[in-house]
């Protein structure tokens, strides 16, 4: 396991969150309940307050790494951009979506300082379209994913499962598959297996399967804040998720399972922050466990400044 010595030799340099958006889904949706997925779709009449569309930026020595790209403006602008017929209209009863222009992905991260062409990776947490949506303005980043996931592309009724297969497999990206392997690191325990995807220990992919099969989750690990754990839709909301609770959509048992492992690993590690790509409580969660590393950096600047 790395040992982070001082900020000045630390990998991550500065983490921040953007939104590309936001979603409202149903209740059922957010939090399980006993009626069957095939179901509440169809019936409920509910929908949650808006949700954000997360994408999390980590400014890494190596490059600007990016965990999940978000949803595509196209998709409120486009009619053809979901699928028509039945299928569509189970979209349509999913989720609804609130993109402004300038909440594309290059907007958001022009508006924290960032060019687009300053992310050299991307890791996408599972292939749901509110996660690739940024995929088209990224044909010059590696696009990490596990090979788990892209094997869903290839089975039976994707569209059906939430893939969208003409908006990820776009021309001329570069996709990188990964296998977790097994890994030493007592901080990642119950987890047995990851990615460490620059192998210097501060930035880990974890497969967190039940939303999908192969979802990722990764551990971003730094001298000056507590680990912060990026988990896509494993949850909708750290609460929820420290209560038990898992989401309506993915396989219940693996989700449970996920979820016990996740909390594991908080109790493991006090002080661990849970990251979801739509919990609106996300972005303060993550500006209160950085504050230490902001407050510092700011310091250092005045000394120099001053001096």
């Amino acid at each position: 396991m790395t040992t982070y010595a001082n900020r000045a030799t630390a990998p991550v340099q500065r983490i921040s969150v953007v939104s590309t958006g936001e979603v409202v889904i149903r209740p059922e949706h957010r939090a399980a309940t006993r009626k069957p997925m095939y179901r509440w779709p169809a019936t409920s009449r509910r929908w949650t307050e808006p949700l954000p569309i997360n994408v999390y930026v980590v400014e890494h020595r190596d490059g600007l790494v990016l965990f999940d790209t978000g949803q595509d403006r196209a998709s409120v602008t486009d009619p053809a951009y979901f699928p028509g017929g039945p299928v569509g209209l189970i979209y349509r009863r999913l989720a609804r979506f609130d993109i402004a222009p300038h909440q594309t992905l290059t907007a958001q991260l022009a508006a924290i300082g960032y060019d687009i062409r300053d992310v050299t990776t991307a890791v996408i947490s599972h292939l749901h379209q509110d996660h690739i949506g940024g995929l088209r303005e990224l044909p010059h980043a590696e696009i990490v994913v596990s090979r788990r996931e892209w094997e869903t592309l290839d089975e039976p009724a994707p569209e059906q499962r939430g893939l969208l297969r003409s908006h990820i497999r776009i021309p001329g990206l570069r996709w990188k598959q990964i296998v977790p392997q097994p890994i030493n690191d007592p901080a990642l325990a119950p987890f047995t297996t990851g990615h460490d995807l620059f192998g210097d220990g501060s930035m880990v992919l974890v497969p967190t399967p039940g939303h999908t099969p192969g979802s990722l989750s990764m551990l971003v690990r730094g001298p000056q804040h507590p680990p912060l754990l990026m988990v896509g839709d494993v949850t909708y909301d750290s609460g929820l998720l420290e209560a038990g609770h898992v989401p309506g959509v993915g396989e219940r048992k693996r989700l449970t399972d996920t979820t016990v492992k996740i909390n594991e690993m908080r109790r493991r590690n006090p002080g661990l922050t849970v990251l979801a790509a739509h919990d609106p409580g996300a972005a303060s969660a993550l500006a209160t466990a950085t504050a230490t590393a902001t407050a510092t950096r700011v310091t250092g600047l005045a000394h120099v400044a001053h001096d």
